[in-house]
Parts: C-alpha cells; sequence; structure tokens
C-alpha cells in the first residue's frame, strides 16, 4: 500500500462519522494558479479539477455527509475571458453528461442554485435533465452553485417578499429570519456547518452570504486539483475539533 493511502486511512479512521456537518459548502480555488504552476493554460487546471469535485463527492457519500454544496461558477465569474468561460460553460456540459451514471449508481440527487436561466440552453438542458433523473436519489444532495451570488440572492428575495406584502399575502410583522430563509434559493437545504476553501483565499467570495452566519471556516493553501480525499478528512477533522458555541460560553455548551 502506497504512504498517500496509508495516511488517508489513517484520517478517515479518525473521524467521528456522529459528529458530521450535515452540509458542507466548499469554494473550489485555484485551477489557474495550479494550471500556470505547471505551465498550463487555465482551461487545464478546470479539467483536472474535475477529479477533485468527483474524489470530494464520493468521500463524503461514503462518511455520510447528507449535502455537499460546489462553488462552481459564480455571478461575477462571468466578466473572465470570454474563451474560457466558453471552455468552463463546454466542460459543465460535458461533466454532467460523463457523471451522470456515477450519481445514480451512489444514490445522489443533484440539485442546482443561482441565476441558471443565464446559463448557455446546452449547460440548462444537461442540468435540468441530470435534476430530473436523480431527485429521487436520497443518499446525499449534491448542489452546484452555478451563475450564482450571495447579493443577487438576497435582493431576489427581498423582492419576493415585498411582492408578497404588496399583494396582501404577508403582513410586515410577519418577516422574520426564517420567512427570508424560506425566500433563498436555498430554502431546500439546511445551513452550511463548515465552509472550505482551497488555493489560500481567506473570503467569502459572496457566497451564502445569509447562510454563512454560524458556519466554521476552513481555508487551505492545497489549490482545488490537488484536493482530494486526504485533504476533506483534514477539513472535517479540524472541525470536529472546534467548540460551537452559537453565542453562548464554553461553559454553558458543556453542561
Amino acid at each position: 500500500m502506497k504512504v498517500a493511502e496509508t495516511a488517508e486511512i489513517l484520517l478517515k479512521n479518525q473521524i467521528d462519522t456522529t459528529q458530521l456537518p450535515e452540509h458542507i459548502a466548499i469554494i473550489m480555488d485555484g485551477n489557474g494558479r495550479w494550471a500556470k504552476s505547471k505551465g498550463k493554460l487555465r482551461v487545464f487546471g478546470h479539467t483536472n479539477g474535475v477529479k477533485s469535485v468527483r474524489a470530494v463527492t464520493e468521500a463524503c457519500a461514503e462518511l455520510g455527509v447528507n449535502y455537499l454544496t460546489l462553488y462552481a461558477f459564480s455571478s461575477e465569474n462571468w466578466s473572465r475571458p470570454r474563451a474560457e468561460v466558453a471552455a468552463l460553460m463546454e466542460l459543465l456540459v460535458h461533466t454532467i453528461r460523463k457523471e451522470l451514471k456515477t450519481l445514480q449508481d451512489n444514490d445522489i440527487k443533484l440539485n442546482a442554485i443561482g441565476h441558471l436561466g443565464n446559463l448557455p440552453d446546452k449547460c440548462k438542458l444537461e442540468l435540468e435533465e441530470a435534476i430530473k433523473m436523480t431527485k429521487n436519489n436520497s443518499r446525499m444532495t449534491l448542489t452546484l452553485a452555478l451563475s450564482y451570488g450571495s447579493r443577487n440572492e438576497i435582493v431576489d428575495a427581498v423582492r419576493s417578499i415585498a411582492l408578497d406584502v404588496k399583494n396582501g399575502d404577508l403582513s410586515i410583522d410577519d418577516i422574520d429570519d426564517q420567512l427570508v430563509a424560506n425566500h433563498l434559493y436555498t430554502h431546500n437545504l439546511p445551513d452550511p456547518e463548515l465552509l472550505i476553501r482551497t488555493s489560500g483565499e481567506q473570503r467569502i467570495s459572496n457566497f451564502m452570504l445569509w447562510q454563512m452566519a454560524y458556519t466554521e471556516l476552513y481555508f487551505t493553501p492545497t489549490f482545488w486539483p490537488d484536493f482530494q480525499k486526504e485533504e476533506m478528512y483534514k477539513a472535517i477533522l479540524a472541525f470536529q475539533n472546534r467548540e460551537r458555541r452559537f453565542g453562548k460560553t464554553s461553559e454553558q455548551v458543556k453542561a
């Protein structure tokens, strides 16, 4: 057995599967810099990043994580060079088509959030078909955040609530935290308990701003194409070694 495989198994065995984060969200960052470090074009990094998506999804499903959300393409990413965006969209179509059988075989439900109407028609069709075909799967929900921006999400929620008030379907007094949450793109998902960001950057980048009020943040210098199962286990172990107080004191939590 290889040394890397042994380290991976040792890390996995340390995880308390009764204390897993129910929902893990990941900002998959560093594809371009990883490719550049190897003298390759940025799209080479995106292509290799798909392998990490597969490894991380498999790791979470095997452990028993219920929800995994991947920040795949932000609303701001549309401003990247046209050739890179086109390549990313083509890669998205190819990946969904290729991984559909794997999702079915592993009982994983596919979900998507964001301004999906902005996606090219080919992408939308592939995505809609995969979501439809996996809708009854129940082992884990894999959500892709595509053309997603949290500020847009919150603005859309405010507009929807305002319209309900205007139409008389809601009173202003009805507005509370839960009502706002019910109008977000993630209304059918629990808030993430763990956020992972790769590549060494330490910011949220307009991702799930409302939902991450009490999320544990984990930043790693590892570029996304190098983020495999071993790195995933390290992040979960770091989460399990933290004390989550939600405004209480340590003494209250321990009691």
